[in-house]
């Protein structure tokens, strides 16, 4: 449909076309270079040449560079919950959003490795402004979220945005990937943003908003990282933010952080897929009255079901004590794994700072608390 052009991934008869416009450039090197350091360059070149769907791509070349982010920069994924989904069904998965790329990466790896329908997934426009990202992040099947628009012109793109993502899960039977908030967590209390399922429900013409949200068939995922390899890096913000001033991110922040999100030191990862949204359709959303309360009902049940999906780390328990000054969690890590997160806590941050400590060590131990929230409830 033409009024998608301007956001949508590549079609498949444009993918080679595509192709033949970056297989020479140095940051396609770069990246096949990575992914297959035995390779001689003719070889993946050649297998390029000849690929001419964005699943094959997915399949023969980014799966492979995934699994190579993994084995150099983690200690493994660990998953959950994927049996219980239909191979021939698109869905709609609400993740918590901590990395920019790894996120939906993950969880397609995932899907493929479980015979799953891969998703399109949900971009800013402003990770994508070098022509090459633009091009590898449209035969990776992402479509764009555009930043930075008038109030109108945001209207008007969160619409046509609501209107693509039902077009795809209804009409094409496509997964699609989006995060539960606008930006990435940076406290680590991942929380829905009501304005996140307004948009979605954009496309409804009329109907319950029951009916509707059961349509797109919602699946909350939990991704879980033992360390977030950008944890330093949300620090600059938090400290402005303290202070009442305004953020302003620098030259390439958002590059940069993409870059050490996927390079960075993660050690275990796990990704969990809650159970579809269905009953609580009826018994939770379909409980309240008029539209932007049955949305916060909504947002609350996918914060639960990630919440309580969310795998908790010894890093998590190891933040939760030095912050609060309880031994609480001490029989969920060890004297050696406390050292080592202390380590990395002074190596990575001022700690004379009260600000940028009590920030960092919130980062891993808001998960505890949240999930101690709905464990007493």
């Amino acid at each position: 449909m033409p009024k998608f052009d301007h956001i949508r991934p590549f079609y498949d008869s444009e993918v080679n076309e595509a192709l033949r416009s970056v297989v020479h450039h140095p940051m396609m090197k770069a990246l096949m270079s990575f992914t297959f350091p035995d390779a001689d360059e003719s070889e993946w070149k050649e297998q390029l040449l000849r690929t001419h769907s964005k699943r094959d791509f997915q399949a023969n070349f980014i799966y492979n560079a995934v699994h190579q982010v993994l084995r150099k920069s983690s200690e493994g994924l660990t998953t959950s919950g994927f049996e219980k989904l239909d191979a021939h069904t698109a869905y709609l998965y609400i993740s918590n959003h901590r990395d920019i790329i790894l996120d939906t990466s993950l969880l397609n790896v995932s899907l493929l490795e479980h015979g799953l329908v891969m998703t399109a997934s949900a971009i800013g426009d402003n990770l994508v402004q070098k022509s090459f990202l633009n091009v590898l992040s449209r035969l990776n099947r992402n479509f764009l979220v555009q930043r930075n628009l008038s109030p109108r012109e945001l209207l008007q793109s969160s619409r046509l945005m609501s209107e693509y993502i039902y077009h795809l899960i209804r009409r094409e039977n496509r997964s699609v990937w989006i995060a539960q908030r606008e930006g990435r967590t940076k406290d680590g209390n991942d929380a829905t943003q009501q304005g996140v399922l307004k948009m979605l429900a954009m496309s409804n013409e009329g109907q319950p908003l029951t009916t509707f949200f059961r349509k797109l068939k919602i699946v909350p995922v939990s991704i879980s990282y033992e360390y977030d390899p950008t944890d330093a890096l949300k620090m600059p913000q938090l400290l402005a933010e303290s202070k009442d001033e305004v953020y302003v991110k620098e030259k390439n922040e958002d590059f940069n952080t993409l870059l050490s999100g996927i390079m960075g030191q993660k050690k275990r990862i796990h990704l969990h897929v809650d159970d579809v949204i269905d009953n609580e359709l009826d018994f939770t959303v379909g409980q309240a009255e008029g539209a932007n309360k049955q949305l916060q009902a909504l947002a609350q049940v996918i914060d639960e079901s990630i919440i309580k999906g969310y795998k908790l780390w010894p890093t998590n328990y190891i933040a939760y004590d030095l912050l609060n000054g309880t031994a609480m969690f001490a029989s969920e890590y060890t004297e050696k794994e406390k050292q080592v997160f202390e380590r990395r806590l002074e190596m990575r941050i001022d700690v004379e700072n009260n600000v940028l400590r009590e920030g960092f060590l919130a980062m891993y131990a808001n998960p505890v608390a949240n999930k101690m929230k709905y464990q007493d409830a």
